[in-house]
C-alpha cells in the first residue's frame, strides 16, 4: 500500500471574512492583529491554530509540509523559520504572488510535490486524524468527504455556512464524477458529501489548476480545477466519507468556538 508524506497547506488567501468587524466576538490583542491582518492560520489560542493543523498532521504520519504564503507573510515565515520551528514535520514554503484562488496557489506547490503523490487541505480548518490517516492510506489520488449533518453535529459549522460548501456526487464505482463549488441551490439532504478541501493529489491536478477557467467569483478555484480535469483528463478520484467533524476558523465568530473545541489539545508540530 503506498502512503504519502507530503502535505500541501495554502495559507495565502485574504481572509476577508477574518477581518470583518465583530462586536459580539471577544478577541485578545494578539488574536485581533491576526484577525486584522486576515491571517486566520495564526490566530493564537494556546498556540497559533496552524500548530493544531501541523500537528495533526504528524500524528497521522506525514512528515514534509509545504506552506502556500504570499510575499508580505514574513511573520509566517519567521515564526516557522526562527522562532519556533516545527520538530516533527519539515516545513518549507512556496509563495504565491497574487491572490488569485486556491487553484493558482497549488501552482506554487509545483516543484514541492515533484512525482509524488501529496494530500492538500485548508489552513483554516482542523480536521480529524481519521481523515488524514484514510488519505494517507488510500493508495490512490482521492478525497474524504462529509456528510452535511455529519459536519454540523461534529464540529462548529452552522446550517447557513455549510450551505456554501462544495456539494460532490460519487459514482456507484466509488470514484468522484462531479463537485459544484458554492452551489446555487444548496442540497437540503442531511447526507450530502461536502467537500471541505481534504484531497490526495498526484502529478496531473497541476494541469488542472493551469487550465481551469476563472470562476463566477473572479478566482482560480481547486473544486473547478478538480472538475476540469476529471471531464478532460479522466482524472480519478476516490471518494471515502469521514464520520467526524472539521473545526472552521472562518471569522471573528469562529474564535470561541474553536478555542473551546482546542482546549486540552496539545499541539507538537
Amino acid at each position: 500500500m503506498h502512503e504519502i508524506v507530503k502535505a500541501v497547506i495554502p495559507a495565502r488567501g485574504l481572509g476577508m471574512r477574518m477581518r470583518r468587524a465583530d462586536e459580539a466576538a471577544c478577541l485578545d490583542a494578539s488574536q485581533n492583529a491576526a484577525a486584522n491582518a486576515g491571517v486566520k492560520a495564526m490566530i493564537r489560542f494556546e498556540r497559533p491554530f496552524l500548530d493544531y493543523v501541523l500537528s495533526g498532521l504528524a500524528d497521522a504520519g506525514y512528515r514534509d509540509v509545504c506552506l502556500i504564503i504570499g510575499p508580505e507573510h514574513d511573520a509566517i515565515r519567521r515564526y516557522y523559520e526562527q522562532e519556533s520551528p516545527p520538530k516533527r514535520v519539515r516545513v518549507v514554503f512556496a509563495i504565491q504572488q497574487t491572490a488569485k484562488g486556491s487553484a493558482d496557489a497549488l501552482l506554487s506547490a509545483e516543484e514541492f510535490a515533484g512525482d509524488d503523490e501529496f494530500l492538500v487541505i485548508n489552513s483554516d480548518n482542523y480536521y480529524p486524524r481519521a481523515a488524514l490517516e484514510i488519505l494517507r492510506a488510500m493508495g490512490e489520488a482521492g478525497s474524504v468527504l462529509f456528510q452535511r449533518d455529519t459536519l454540523i453535529r461534529g464540529g462548529n459549522i452552522t446550517r447557513e455556512r455549510i450551505a456554501k460548501y462544495a456539494i460532490c456526487e460519487v459514482g456507484e464505482d466509488g470514484y468522484l464524477e462531479r463537485i459544484v463549488e458554492k452551489p446555487e441551490r444548496p442540497s437540503e439532504d442531511p447526507r450530502a458529501l461536502v467537500s471541505m478541501t481534504c484531497w490526495r493529489f498526484g502529478p496531473a491536478i497541476f494541469e488542472g489548476c493551469r487550465r481551469v477557467p476563472i470562476s463566477p467569483r473572479g478566482e482560480y478555484e481547486l473544486a473547478g480545477a478538480v472538475q476540469w480535469a476529471i471531464e478532460n483528463l479522466g482524472l480519478k478520484l476516490k471518494a471515502q466519507t469521514c464520520e467526524e467533524g472539521v473545526l472552521d476558523l472562518s471569522s471573528r465568530a469562529d474564535i470561541a468556538s474553536v478555542a473551546e473545541s482546542l482546549r486540552g489539545v496539545k499541539a507538537e508540530p
